[in-house]
């Protein structure tokens, strides 16, 4: 079996090859309710435990929040740029996205399907970035059969997010709920063009929220097991009270299709992201200089977290504002301004909303103990690769490694700070996922640069240790147990 890949949801080719939907959405705030049309009933009891015990009966009718808010959602069709194919040859998902034949040349432009919805009554549309970002033209239908040629507005990629506009007035537009305050088990609806079947309407609940996923670093993405295909991207997800609380944007697929995993872009985000692409034409995030990767249980411990939290530093940028501030490999961030950074994904998300050129104030966790930062954000823009690759001969000891020193040259080639490099992995290392070619940094936060140093930090360490490695590019702690 192949494993699970997240897929974007934008469909498309000239029949109908089709992609994976992304992103948010946000529930109501109020548990399934009932109401005069509506078979669903709850009841409160009371448990042994003397905690009420919750009931439900029933589901909830969905038929009016459709019929008051499906004319709000569009059908958005695409003719890509002609040039996209050879623009887009190195991303792994462009067999989705592109008719791939043999004479490129000829090749007629790729067709895709997606899905929006009307957020003002003269015209303004909200859909996901990859569904109209490469477009030579952008075809919205309405549920009254209407056709217009979109403009689009504005496209912010790091969110999946974009604005379009068609030339209409008098159009119903949807109504915005608090995507904060969704709960897990809350009922949402998502309405959309699932292969270009229109206006398709599809339940279920929220799973979770706060969910990241690989390479998005700035979306708390709201998961749901609402049934959303290729052709739902951009489609609005609603709470029972008819309030949009997400977009529709990817799924987790072993095929493509649906498998009981989809994720919204909770709304709240979306809304500033349209704010900033009307008001600037684009969307101004800051970042600090670090990179940053989730605590577990092993390294709470071997850093005197009493539990596992915040954000571990693994990388930090020379001369960023991290370093500027302080900031080492090693320290863990646990507050931003005083809201706590609980996962990792916390802080991308937490920092990139500040305006840059201002002051976060970082709660983190130092040789185990908990001290104030501030750092001055700056602009995040590309950030320039961090590399690291190799080979592999003295001992590391109990940790299971194999080593040798780098050379001056070894070091420019791989562009790292490190001094020793894995020959070989045993034992706690190779259970942790140590490899050979990578680069060893420090211990616990401390930076080694000799054997020598890095056997006085083992001995040092107890029962666990966490090894900062180099691999490729990117910056990681990896925790052994020593037993």
């Amino acid at each position: 079996m192949g494993s699970i890949r997240t897929w974007s949801l934008a469909a498309v080719s000239a029949v109908l090859v089709v992609v994976v939907a992304h992103r948010g959405s946000n529930a109501s705030a109020e548990a399934v309710r009932a109401d005069a049309a509506s078979p669903a009933v709850a009841a409160s009891t009371v448990g042994a435990s003397g905690a009420p015990a919750v009931h439900v009966t029933g589901l909830p009718d969905f038929s009016d929040l459709v019929a008051q808010n499906g004319a709000s959602v569009v059908n958005i069709s695409v003719v890509e740029k002609a040039d996209h194919g050879a623009e887009m040859g190195g991303d792994p998902l462009s067999q989705f996205f592109h008719r791939q034949m043999p004479n490129q040349e000829h090749m007629p432009p790729a067709r895709g399907i997606g899905s929006g919805f009307i957020i003002t009554p003269d015209g303004y549309i909200l859909t996901n970035a990859h569904v109209v970002a490469d477009a030579a033209t952008v075809t919205v239908k309405l549920t009254d059969r209407r056709e217009f040629i979109a403009k689009v507005v504005g496209v912010d990629k790091r969110s999946d997010v974009a604005v379009i506009k068609i030339a209409a007035t008098g159009l119903p537009a949807v109504r915005f709920g608090d995507s904060s305050h969704l709960r897990p088990g809350q009922w949402v609806v998502a309405i959309g063009s699932p292969f270009g079947f229109e206006n398709s309407v599809t339940a279920g609940v929220v799973s979770g929220t706060g969910r990241p996923l690989a390479d998005e670093n700035y979306v708390p993405f709201i998961q749901t097991d609402a049934a959303v295909n290729p052709g739902n991207s951009g489609g609005p997800l609603f709470n029972l009270d008819g309030q949009v609380i997400g977009i529709n944007a990817q799924i987790y697929s072993r095929t493509g299709g649906y498998m009981g995993m989809s994720f919204a872009i909770p709304i709240d985000l979306a809304l500033d992201v349209k704010s900033q692409l009307l008001k600037n034409g684009k969307v101004a995030r800051s970042r600090i200089g670090v990179a940053v990767q989730e605590v577990n249980q092993q390294l709470a411990q071997t850093f005197g977290l009493g539990m596992p939290r915040g954000a571990l530093i693994s990388l930090v940028e020379p001369k960023g504002p991290g370093e500027k501030a302080g900031l080492k490999p090693g320290d863990v961030i646990v507050s931003v301004n005083g809201h706590p950074i609980d996962r990792s994904v916390d802080l991308p998300v937490a920092i990139s909303s500040l305006a840059p050129g201002t002051d976060a104030h970082l709660g983190v966790w130092h040789d185990k103990k908990e001290s104030d930062v501030d750092v001055r954000t700056v602009l995040l823009e590309d950030e320039p690769a961090q590399v690291a690759k190799t080979d592999s001969e003295e001992d590391g000891g109990k940790l299971g490694l194999a080593l040798r020193p780098l050379d001056p040259d070894e070091q420019r080639q791989l562009h790292t700070r490190g001094h020793l490099v894995v020959e070989e992995a045993s034992g706690p290392a190779l259970a942790a996922g140590v490899e050979a070619g990578d680069v060893v940094l420090g211990i616990n936060g401390s930076t080694v640069s000799s054997i020598a140093e890095l056997k006085k930090e083992v001995a040092r360490a107890g029962h666990s240790v966490a090894l900062l490695i180099q691999r490729e590019q990117s910056q990681i702690y990896l925790p052994l147990d020593l037993g």
